[in-house]
C-alpha cells in the first residue's frame, strides 16, 4: 500500500499570492476544511512545503 497525505485547508488563499492560490487548486482543495488524500510524492511534498501556511499535512495511514 502506497503511503499516502492527508491535506486540510484550514486557511482561505484569498490573500495569497497568485501561483500560492494555484498551486493549492493543484493540490485539489477548494473549500475551507475541505480535506483530501494524495499519494506521497516528491512533487506533492514540495507543493506542500509551498503552501504550508494554508494546509495541515497529516499521514492518512496514521489515521485509518
Amino acid at each position: 500500500m502506497a503511503n499516502t497525505l492527508k491535506l486540510t485547508l484550514i486557511k482561505s488563499p484569498i490573500g495569497a499570492r497568485n501561483d500560492h492560490k494555484q498551486t493549492v487548486r493543484g493540490l485539489g482543495l477548494r473549500k475551507l476544511r475541505q480535506s483530501v488524500e494524495l499519494i506521497d510524492t516528491p512533487a506533492v511534498r514540495g507543493m506542500v512545503s509551498k503552501v504550508s501556511y494554508l494546509v495541515r499535512c497529516e499521514d492518512a495511514n496514521a489515521t485509518k
